[in-house]
């Protein structure tokens, strides 16, 4: 009985290591485009709203610093958060006009973005699990 316990156990920790690093690394790819590339458009479009053109910076958070915690495993729940925050600013900002769209291919028209926020809402809620840095009973992992 317990090591049944202890094999789903495995599996679920398992699974939420799969779901942090395909969420963690297919984000992070974004992340360093911007790293690389530079941030003007977003910064630009900040502007354009009425806002601080400072505040496309925080891009860096939901897609440099959240991915890495999530593949680290450290902080995961924060991670995801930041992940779950810059996707609604990036939907509210960019996408809205897309939100009730089918794409040509027959999918939703925010494939991309729900699959980013809503995975990351998962990782927020089930936590990192044992095979993380920060190990499965952290506060915040």
């Amino acid at each position: 009985m317990a090591n049944e316990r202890d094999r789903e156990q495995g599996l679920n920790d398992a699974g939420k290591l799969l779901l942090r690093l395909m969420l963690g690394v297919l984000l992070l790819f974004h992340g360093m485009s911007k790293v690389m590339n530079g941030v003007e458009g977003i910064t630009a479009a900040v502007a354009q709203r009425g806002l601080p053109a400072e505040l496309g910076y925080f891009v860096y958070f939901g897609e440099v610093v959240g991915p890495i915690l999530l593949i680290l495993g450290i902080a995961t729940r924060i991670g995801a958060l930041l992940i779950v925050a810059n996707m609604l600013v990036a939907i509210a900002m960019s996408h809205m006009a897309q939100l009730l769209t089918i794409s040509e291919s027959g999918g939703y028209g925010l494939e991309l973005q729900a699959f980013y926020l809503f995975t990351a809402l998962a990782i927020a809620i089930l936590g990192a699990g044992r095979y993380s840095l920060g190990g499965r009973y952290g506060r915040w992992n």
